[in-house]
């Protein structure tokens, strides 16, 4: 529950069982289980309109979310959950998130989603020095990355952030530099396609 108190405000579970339990909203967290489907490569979790409501009653663009799935990980992760138009999402499930929880193709699950309040519309990160050295070197991929949309810089960068040793730094930064000079190749659960 990321430490809060439970509001009054509050979607009563079923009794039935625990994979067709009605969504739980305590403090603007919805809790409800899904099955993991797939779009393109990328496996997700369907969010009706009815629920995203319960989020953020007529969001309409990408919404951003923080997320556990079977309880893990211990910090949620943050999550753009991606507009279908119609007023439901899809959950993209991340390689990280779905190592952690164990997650796979198939598997009906448990999941906690919240509205990240502290998302911006600015960089949430500076971007890390290693990472800029590199880009000055090389003026095309330089250009391809302030090319991207706002919000892949903020995902790159907060994927960056969270890297804890020298060699994930140097593993992501030659995958990152394979895929903004226009190769086509699979770089943080997605793929990417001239530079994008």
């Amino acid at each position: 529950m990321w430490g809060r108190a439970p509001s009054p405000v509050q979607v009563e579970r079923s009794s039935t069982s625990r994979f067709e339990q009605q969504p739980t909203l305590i403090m603007a967290t919805l809790r409800f289980t899904a099955l993991v489907k797939i779009h393109g490569v990328n496996p997700y979790v369907a969010v009706s309109a009815k629920r995203a409501s319960q989020l953020k009653p007529g969001w309409r663009k990408p919404m951003p979310v923080l997320v556990r799935v079977k309880g893990t990980p211990e910090e949620p992760s943050p999550i753009n959950m991606m507009p279908i138009g119609d007023g439901s999402f899809r959950l993209y499930l991340n390689g990280k998130l779905r190592k952690a929880s164990r997650t796979d193709l198939g598997d009906r699950i448990e999941v906690e989603v919240r509205f990240d309040t502290k998302y911006g519309s600015g960089l949430a990160h500076a971007m890390p020095v290693w990472f800029r050295t590199v880009l000055r070197k090389n003026p095309a991929t330089g250009r391809s990355w302030e090319a991207l949309i706002p919000s892949r810089k903020k995902k790159v960068l907060r994927y960056f952030a969270a890297l804890k040793s020298a060699e994930a730094r140097e593993r992501n930064l030659a995958r990152a530099l394979q895929v903004l000079s226009g190769k086509p190749e699979r770089f943080m659960a997605r793929s990417w396609s001239r530079g994008k």
